[in-house]
């Protein structure tokens, strides 16, 4: 199973040529090209025509590249996947999941479009929003409704409007959801995504913010701005002191196999299975990124040269 490096995901409104311009000079993981909250009614067919435009100019080749569609009450999901299945994409992001139904009925709607458009089966992928308190509570199910899904990613602001709640500062509010989405990712084996950061221009709340999500087990986040990106890339990246340790690890834990001796201790402290599961994946996960970093250069590299 292909193995996706998404640390920062970052939204851009689909029918702002300037905003779609400047996010493809950005150095984010993934775009998501918006169809929903920034797109008003009138301006949807404006902003899927704007996305096809932009997708054909190959400025998005070094990206991810996801659409968030309309959901599925809106009447503009079916244009929106019609128009939007391009062989550059990525897949979708589907908001304002409920639970496993919503998961089967895009999965049947998909299939209906790769069927037509001459595209394999399962080529796009999906990932849910969690972004109501039904999606909470059946998130596990959401997650494990369909081989398309990759990640999941946790919706703040719908949540707390949903539930009657207040986004205060700290995040109290937001700890269970945020939580629980994690748990659901990790049980299912896709990647957590955490909630966007509302106010972009305070980075040391993000910061904060990517502490959290980085003790909570998210591997991402949702982002508005570029200037969020180093961060998010910091928080979702393994130092290299990480790195070394998890290799030492590994050696002194071989060592103690060669010698028959039944545990190593690292530092002072026994090393046990479970430490050496996540230094396998710290390592595992490092390889990724520097493989996913050398691409996307690589893929720049190659636009200068067309240009």
């Amino acid at each position: 199973m292909k193995q996706y490096i998404l640390r920062s995901m970052m939204f851009v409104p689909g029918n702002n040529n300037k905003l779609l311009e400047s996010a493809s000079r950005s150095n984010a993981d993934a775009l998501i090209l918006d169809m929903e909250d920034s797109v008003i009614d009138k301006s949807k067919q404006e902003a899927r025509d704007t996305i096809k435009k932009k997708i054909a100019a190959g400025i998005f080749n070094k990206f991810h590249i996801f659409i968030r569609l309309n959901d599925r009450d809106s009447g503009f999901l079916e244009k929106d996947v019609s128009d939007l299945m391009l062989k550059e994409v990525t897949g979708f992001v589907f908001p304002k999941s409920y639970g496993k139904d919503d998961m089967i009925f895009f999965e049947n709607l998909l299939e209906k479009y790769e069927a037509e458009k001459g595209f394999t089966k399962g080529k796009f992928k999906i990932i849910p929003l969690i972004e109501t308190a039904s999606a909470v509570l059946h998130a596990e199910e959401i997650c494990r409704a369909s081989e398309r899904i990759i990640a999941v990613a946790y919706g703040s602001e719908d949540f707390c409007a949903d539930i009657r709640g207040i986004h205060d500062k700290e995040g109290k509010s937001l700890l269970v959801p945020r939580a629980l989405t994690v748990m659901a990712a990790r049980a299912s084996g896709i990647i957590p995504i955490d909630t966007l950061h509302v106010n972009v221009h305070d980075l040391v709340d993000l910061e904060n913010n990517l502490k959290l999500a980085r003790t909570l087990g998210f591997e991402g986040m949702l982002l508005l701005h570029p200037k969020e990106i180093e961060l998010a890339h910091k928080y979702f990246t393994h130092t290299q002191k990480e790195v070394e340790e998890a290799r030492e690890m590994l050696r002194l834990t071989e060592e103690a196999k060669k010698n028959n001796r039944r545990v190593a201790i690292i530092n002072g402290t026994f090393i046990g299975p479970p430490m050496v599961r996540t230094a396998k994946k710290i390592i595992e996960r490092d390889k990724l990124i520097k493989e996913w970093e050398n691409m996307k250069i690589n893929k720049i590299d190659s636009r200068l040269d067309r240009e």
